[in-house]
């Protein structure tokens, strides 16, 4: 059985829920094998963290030569080692990446080097007939479902959060030690500062399980947004409009012109629901809106319609599930 390649995407070793979404589907084409950039000394944490999701390699890079820059040494190092596993007879029969930014430059950069198809922000990835991976995609602004293969060389995806629910199998998590070679050109663009965002204590919005979002009709009060994404252990999010008029900071927009996210549950609090916004949440699995225009737009994409004002809606609901909870 071919290896599936799964980059990690962790913080100093803590492995990120996508990652495991991503062995999850790898096990459906094949044989999966992780990628782990890091420190040595984190290592080991993530190996037994994927080990338990099925990885039955993990092909640890030690990244003390290659931080500090921007992705290009990354690219290069995974470059050399598909080339390696190619000229053992064991070349990969895909690649996968979370959809974050960082892994679909890494996924495209990768692409050109070794000549292959590249398919962005999938939804959904099965075995072909052939064995091939399909994937499915929500393309043009969310107006359409499709499906593809690449029809050259190492098949390369990167898939959006929240697209597979993590299944725990044991696999052997055997360490290989891999030591690239970093050119002088990839070393082009350093980093020469960096600040670690401040933390809310609520998850990453793209990884989020529910998302709570606000929009115009919150007049830019946000306090019943959050309370009531509290409630639930919910990310927040905004829509265009509440980020143009500065409610809100552009990290929280949801939509075309900010993030993607597929949530198991979306929630969408006095949001019309213009295409603009569809855009980036309509592949939620379980959708939610809450406004006092029964004829707003949303209504129309929604598996739950609230006719009401958000700051009496949202309040009465945030104290019934506190209510449950305790």
């Amino acid at each position: 059985m071919s290896e599936v390649l799964v980059v990690i995407d962790h913080v100093d070793g803590e492995v990120k829920k996508p990652t495991y979404e991503l062995l999850t589907i790898a096990r459906r084409l094949g044989e999966p094998s992780a990628v782990f950039f890091g420190a040595a000394d984190k290592a080991d944490g993530a190996v037994e963290k994927v080990k338990a999701y099925g990885a039955e390699k993990v092909y640890v890079i030690d990244d003390a030569e290659l931080k500090g820059y921007l992705v290009a040494p990354k690219a290069e190092a995974l470059q050399q080692l598909v080339s390696q596993l190619v000229e053992k007879s064991v070349a990969p029969s895909a690649i996968l990446f979370s959809s974050t930014f960082e892994g679909k430059e890494i996924a495209a950069r990768l692409a050109i080097k070794i000549e292959s198809g590249l398919i962005t922000d999938a939804v959904d990835v099965e075995a072909g007939e052939g064995g091939e991976p399909v994937t499915t995609q929500s393309v043009f602004a969310g107006s359409y479902t499709v499906t593809a293969t690449v029809t050259k060389g190492t098949p390369i995806i990167t898939v959006k959060p929240n697209s597979a629910a993590p299944e725990e199998t044991a696999g052997a998590g055997t360490v290989e030690a891999f030591t690239p070679t970093i050119s002088e050109a990839a070393r082009s663009t350093q980093i020469i500062a960096s600040q670690p965002r401040q933390a809310t204590g609520r998850p990453e919005l793209t990884e989020a399980a529910i998302v709570v979002s606000g929009g115009r009709g919150t007049g830019g009060n946000f306090e019943p947004i959050e309370k009531f994404a509290d409630s639930l252990g919910a990310a927040v999010g905004a829509s265009r409009a509440a980020v143009d008029s500065g409610w809100m900071p552009h990290s929280y927009q949801v939509g075309q012109t900010g993030k993607t996210v597929s949530p198991q549950l979306y929630v969408a609090s006095g949001i019309s629901g213009a295409i603009q916004h569809r855009a980036g949440m309509q592949t939620s699995k379980t959708i939610v809106a809450v406004n006092k225009d029964n004829e707003a737009p949303i209504f129309e994409l929604v598996d739950f319609g609230v006719v009401g004002d958000l700051h009496s809606v949202l309040p009465a609901a945030t104290e019934e599930i506190t209510k449950r909870k305790a």
